[in-house]
């Protein structure tokens, strides 16, 4: 296939040695959900179905697991003859996933009446060719997005059994908007022309303007259309701390490089470069700080290790060096642009000149050669961004962190999936966070760092009881100001205000320049109420 055959076979290889037993047994990590059926006889709800996978995608991933894309699933359906609105039989359905190398499949129906959803979903285990039973769920029609976060769960728990995040979690997570901008936000994603997509967007953000999957959508969109500064407006909106960060800088930077500002370009690669350091994206940042006259060959060199048989990549190494005046190394990454592709004849060229140049020679210096000295050779961006490549990486170095955590001593492993619970939960992603604490709890059940993450994740979900008894479990094993905060707050949202108070004292007294505390104490003292 197209674009994940070879990096998913190494991909699940990597998880089958990191995953817990118990979801080895369950088969691979690769699932791939398609549209929902309609079975409401209303085909103004047909977007509704498209919905399902952009939910469930993002649920399954927070999950643990690799969702394969629209764009991969578009192009499966077009390889076997299929169009894009068929509804599969099972043995299309097989067909596809071995297209797409997936190990699941997620098959699905929904109706809608008297302003209430129902759903109906299916899990196809392409190893075992077994259908699950039916997994169903249902909302009032506004709450869609807690029915699909909802049946998303079932279908995590469905593939690994003791998949240990809490339902209430699931259906807490962030990213639901108003019904009108998610509608519009699937309508534009999945129109078949460019300016309904546009149109579609443009009303999605317009109506919801902190919606982070539009303002990503759009900024595409007007990328394509090379209205760069437009991309750029929409793109820079998208937070730094969303899942969509990655891709929205990525275009971002070739937004910033179209319009030659290359100091922003340079920024917005390094951002994602410094969380997925990709070669194309280490390539981009190089050639972006070649733009302002920097030296980039380190950051070339980058690019070119992590992929050597990549043409581009030696050849712009050959550019920086040259720029440089290194003449002998930068012929010899010349030779390599040339071996790889014998029909590029800028590399020729470069070669050519490199090979008849005095040592030390820089660009555009006169002196003998197949070429003359006018030449200037330009470093080359890479313009394309593969969502399937960047979440697939993402996914790997997940998995290796965890086979590098495994080795560590059990404190040093409670410590690090402790932090990582934390910085999940400062993002907003609450599955991931509450799997990184429950992963603390399983190697040291009276961690009390842990069982206060845990009832911040418990009190973000709605989950008061559970929350406040995460917070005792950890005061029980050890003083901190996190869990006296998660009691804080739950005590004032009950006009609990004196014991609110003590425990706010409690958490100063602990860490007097915790921000959170503060906040609570003047929280309090506005309603009357002293802290000691």
């Amino acid at each position: 296939m197209r674009s994940l055959s070879k990096f998913v076979v190494s991909l699940v290889a990597v998880a089958a040695f990191s995953t817990p037993s118990h979801a080895q047994e369950t088969g691979g990590r690769v699932v791939l959900v398609l549209p929902f059926d309609n079975r409401s006889g209303n085909a103004s709800l047909n977007w509704i179905g498209q919905s399902f996978p952009d939910t469930l995608d993002k649920r399954l991933n927070s999950a643990g697991f690799l969702t394969i894309s629209r764009d991969d699933r578009a192009y499966a359906l077009d390889h076997l003859g299929l169009p894009a609105d068929f509804k599969p039989s099972r043995a299309t359905t097989i067909r596809i996933a071995q297209q797409l190398d997936a190990d699941y499949v997620v098959v699905g129906s929904f109706n809608v009446a008297d302003n209430r959803i129902s759903v109906q979903a299916q899990v196809l285990s392409t190893n075992a060719l077994r259908l699950s039973a039916p997994l169903q769920d249902g909302a009032e029609l506004p709450r869609l997005f807690d029915a699909e976060n909802a049946i998303a769960w079932k279908i995590a728990r469905q593939i690994d059994p003791q998949f240990n995040v809490a339902e209430q979690t699931f259906i807490a997570s962030p990213g639901g908007v108003p019904l009108p901008s998610f509608e519009n936000y699937i309508r534009g994603t999945n129109a078949s022309s460019q300016a309904e997509r546009v149109k579609r967007l443009q009303t999605a953000v317009a109506q919801t303007p902190t919606y982070a999957a539009a303002l990503l959508a759009l900024g595409k969109e007007e990328y394509t259309e090379r209205e760069y500064a437009a991309a750029a407006a929409s793109l820079s909106r998208v937070p730094a701390a969303d899942a969509t960060a990655l891709e929205a800088n990525f275009y971002l930077g070739l937004s910033r490089f179209n319009s030659a500002q290359y100091a922003q370009a340079e920024a917005a690669f390094a951002f994602v470069a410094a969380r997925l350091p990709l070669p194309e994206v280490v390539n981009d940042q190089a050639v972006a700080a070649a733009r302002q006259n920097k030296d980039a060959v380190a950051l070339f060199q980058r690019a070119s290790a992590a992929d050597p048989n990549d043409e581009d990549y030696h050849y712009n190494l050959a550019v920086a060096l040259f720029r440089r005046g290194d003449t002998a190394t930068a012929l010899r990454e010349a030779d390599a642009a040339v071996k790889l592709k014998l029909n590029d004849p800028e590399a020729a060229q470069l070669r050519a000149r490199l090979a008849g140049a005095p040592l030390g020679t820089r660009p555009g210096a006169t002196g003998s050669g197949a070429s003359n000295g006018s030449f200037s050779p330009v470093e080359r961006v890479r313009r394309t961004y593969s969502e399937t490549a960047f979440r697939q990486a993402a996914f790997q170095l997940d998995q290796m962190r965890s086979l590098r955590m495994a080795t560590l001593p059990p404190a040093d492993q409670v410590a690090q999936h402790v932090q990582l619970g934390r910085d999940y939960l400062n993002q907003g992603l609450l599955p991931q966070a509450e799997q990184e604490f429950a992963s603390a709890l399983a190697i040291d059940s009276r961690s009390a760092p842990a069982h206060a993450g845990l009832a911040m994740v418990r009190e973000q979900s709605g989950d008061v009881a559970n929350a406040r008894s995460e917070a005792l479990l950890s005061l029980q094993n050890q003083s901190n100001a996190p869990a006296y905060l998660v009691l804080a707050r739950l005590d004032l949202s009950q006009s609990l205000l004196s014991a609110s108070a003590d425990e706010v004292s409690k958490a100063l007294r602990l860490e007097p320049a915790n921000t959170a505390a503060a906040g609570l104490r003047s929280a309090l003292e506005a309603r009357g109420q002293q802290v000691p």
